[in-house]
């Protein structure tokens, strides 16, 4: 035995993981190669070894039945025929098993190299068995390759011919949930299809459980999370745990399932030239839509002429900031934005008809703009792209409705006229299928019935409509899951059309449930009046004649006090005059200022010289040590005074 040279030793461990490496990473398992799997062929090794263990199975029922069959014939055998040729006949047949036999070991061993029998032909009946029997095991065997495909060019051409979008609307049944008297402004279904969420100009956001409701239809939560500013826009996240409220406010709210505030954004400071550099919105707001596939974000557009992304997390301040311009560079209001379906784009309409599409990390320039997409204006309000993310729907304030290709976004593909809209907030959406377009109509009140319109989006054609109620269709939105349209009116109603076939879940929860009956808490046998001094303790004693009680009064000084004339003049012994409703008459009321004092002030304050005088207190105290001694001159008459001038002023008199 030779030892191995110290290259073969580095070799081999160059191969194999590297001890002390593993050491230091703390596991065993370190550096050492992962394995490889070849799915494609464990499943073809996993079918091979299915298919022999059916063929041994069914060749060891075969061979029971062969040895069955001979113990049978031998029976027979010697019950018939105990002659020698009945033993040469039992001779031949054990002789032909025999080879039977043989024939099939041999069959087993060729088996593993060939698929091929070799021996005589079995009869009919022992080739069908095994072919039944492996059916039952392995299940039917496909088709040939061309009779499939001729199959599936039949099931296309029937398909193509039973196909008619129109047979999918789900507007067989109707359920209508009242939220209020105004318009309902704002639809939100939740992406499982559990809650419906309804806001209006009511300034109310209700919440309805599908699950939770009966026949009653009644909402189990009603709340005002914007308190005087009306609703506008409704909608819950990709995960279903959050709402974004937006209101005709500036500042939109973030809320949770059972209506908590979650996040406000921050008002922007509006006296900012540059609106990129304030942190929020600075006027009314008029739509918002949360990223289809990021958690917690969210973009609203509002009257600042901005279209701003926000984060859940961040609500100080917003993440990025776009800003419509027209084709000379002026602001621009934005009046509705959406995400496109994958979310890497932002889609806004603008007051002057231009519908402009960003890149959603880049603010600067939109990377699509038409400048007539709808009449200058007219406000655009909705934009919703189709699930397949190709095509644009625009609700334009001009009565239309218009796709847009985005990929040649230089003219509409189609556009649809006479459908009349008065609200801002008029929507329009894809069916889940991708081949139906619908919107609403408007109408003035008792002047027709509001619509549900749908187009064909292949053709564009209007190929079918319902009469909703007798006020306009303000928002309309048809979930892929439930395949339910639920629709929101100008009279406050929200209604849900559904199709027992074709629907799930949703509107069809609560229609089976029963109106749950008021419970009473107790129930009184006999109507009883209670009255508090019905007992006889307490019982005043009744007057016999009401001269009595005249008399009794007149002697009460309270009940026989004459009123008090009314006031004439400016007021006096603290009463307010008729006249006297300002601040100075409630304070003379309330200080009792009588300003009727008709003595001779000198005389007031002489009344109180000679007391001062034998009893000094505040003035002559304090100047006792420095005030001289008062000296006062007597003062003359009259007469003295007129002896004593000079003969001069006498002459001049």
């Amino acid at each position: 035995m030779e030892r191995p040279g110290p290259s073969e030793v580095t070799g081999s461990d160059a191969s194999g993981p590297d001890p002390q490496l593993a050491v230091t990473m703390g596991f065993t398992g370190f550096g050492k190669k992962a394995r490889t799997f070849d799915l494609e062929a464990m499943f073809e090794q996993t079918r091979r070894t299915a298919v022999e263990r059916s063929r041994k199975t069914l060749e060891a029922r075969e061979k029971e039945e062969e040895m069955n069959r001979e113990k049978e014939l031998r029976r027979q055998n010697e019950d018939i025929e105990p002659t020698s040729s009945g033993s040469n006949v039992v001779r031949d047949c054990t002789q032909s098993s025999s080879s039977d036999t043989s024939s099939s070991e041999s069959e087993e061993s060729s088996d593993s190299s060939s698929d091929e029998l070799i021996g005589p032909p079995l009869p009919p009946k022992m080739v069908e068995e095994p072919v039944n029997r492996m059916e039952e095991a392995m299940g039917r065997l496909p088709p040939p390759l061309h009779e499939e495909e001729e199959d599936d060019d039949d099931d296309d051409g029937d398909s193509e011919e039973e196909e008619n979008p129109v047979q999918k609307i789900p507007d067989s049944h109707e359920i209508t949930l009242k939220h209020g008297t105004k318009t309902v402004s704002a639809l939100g279904l939740d992406p499982s299809g559990a809650r419906l969420v309804t806001g209006g100009y009511d300034y109310d956001v209700k919440f309805w459980d599908f699950a939770g409701m009966d026949a009653s239809f009644k909402a189990f939560r009603s709340l005002q999370p914007c308190e005087c500013h009306q609703i506008k826009s409704l909608q819950y996240s990709n995960t279903g745990d959050m709402i974004l409220v937006v209101s005709g406010s500036s500042q939109a709210k973030v809320i949770d399932r059972d209506g908590f505030e979650v996040m406000e954004c921050i008002k922007g400071d509006q006296y900012i030239v540059d609106m990129a550099n304030t942190k929020g919105h600075t006027a009314m707001l008029h739509t918002g839509s949360w990223h289809p596939k990021i958690k917690g974000e969210f973009m609203t557009c509002s009257n600042d002429a901005t279209v701003r992304t926000w984060e859940v997390e961040n609500p100080k301040k917003q993440r990025s900031v776009f800003k419509p311009r027209t084709m000379q560079g002026k602001k621009v209001v934005p009046t509705t934005c959406t995400y496109s379906r994958d979310g890497n784009l932002i889609a806004a309409a603008c007051q002057n008809g231009s519908i402009q599409i960003w890149d959603r990390n880049l603010t600067v320039h939109p990377k699509f703009h038409y400048k007539q997409a709808h009449d200058p204006g007219t406000d655009t309000s909705c934009v919703a792209f189709s699930y397949d993310g190709n095509v644009l729907a625009s609700r334009g304030g001009d009565d239309t409705l218009k796709l847009w290709d985005i990929r040649q976004f230089n003219k509409p593909l189609f556009s649809a006229s006479g459908l009349p809209t008065m609200f801002p907030m008029t929507d329009c959406c894809f069916s889940p299928d991708d081949k139906l377009v619908v919107t609403g109509t408007s109408v003035q009140r008792g002047c027709g019935s509001g619509k549900l319109v749908f187009f064909e989006r292949r053709t564009f054609q209007k190929v079918y409509e319902i009469d909703i109620t007798d006020a306009s269709v303000v928002r309309c939105l048809w979930h892929p899951k439930l395949n339910q349209i639920m629709v929101g009116t100008g009279n406050g109603l929200a209604k849900v059309y559904y199709d027992p076939n074709k629907s799930q879940r949703g509107a069809k929860l609560c229609v089976v449930k029963t109106q749950r009956k008021a419970k009473q808490a107790e129930t009184l046998t006999q109507d009883y009046i209670i009255t508090p001094h019905a007992l006889p303790m307490f019982r005043e004693p009744r007057q016999r004649s009401t001269r009595k009680q005249l008399e009794k009064d007149r002697l009460d000084p309270l009940k026989s006090h004459k009123p008090e004339p009314p006031v004439a003049g400016p007021g006096r012994g603290g009463r307010v005059g008729t006249h006297g409703g300002t601040l100075s008459s409630y304070i003379v009321k309330n200080i009792a200022l009588d300003k009727t004092d008709d003595s001779n002030p000198r005389e007031a304050i002489l009344r109180h010289a000679k007391a001062a005088e034998d009893n000094p207190y505040w003035v002559s105290p304090a100047y006792s040590k420095t005030q001289p001694k008062t000296m006062f001159a007597q003062v003359e008459s009259d007469d003295e005074e007129a002896k004593n001038e000079p003969e001069w002023k006498k002459r001049k008199i």
